[in-house]
């Protein structure tokens, strides 16, 4: 049976790319209630994510900045969300 890669949907920016690469791996998480993103602090999730982002790197971005926009957000999501009690 041939299987085929489902490919991301193109993202607008380099943040957008990352944000979504982050979420296919399982590495953040939207806050059902608020939609706020959140860090799931799994590590393996974060190392596909990273490994997703050298491999499968946007046209024209270098593996070495797509690791780098990823780290970037993963570094501005925090584990909880602000408006959840």
């Amino acid at each position: 049976m041939l299987m085929t890669k489902e490919r991301r949907p193109p993202a607008r920016t380099l943040r957008g790319w990352a944000i979504s690469v982050l979420h296919e791996a399982g590495a953040i998480r939207e806050c059902e209630e608020h939609a706020w993103m959140q860090d799931r602090a799994d590590p393996h999730a974060r190392e596909r994510a990273f490994d997703i982002a050298r491999r499968d790197p946007p046209p024209d971005i270098s593996p070495q900045a797509a690791v780098n926009a990823v780290a970037e957000v993963l570094d501005g999501i925090g584990d909880t969300c602000p408006e959840c009690d």
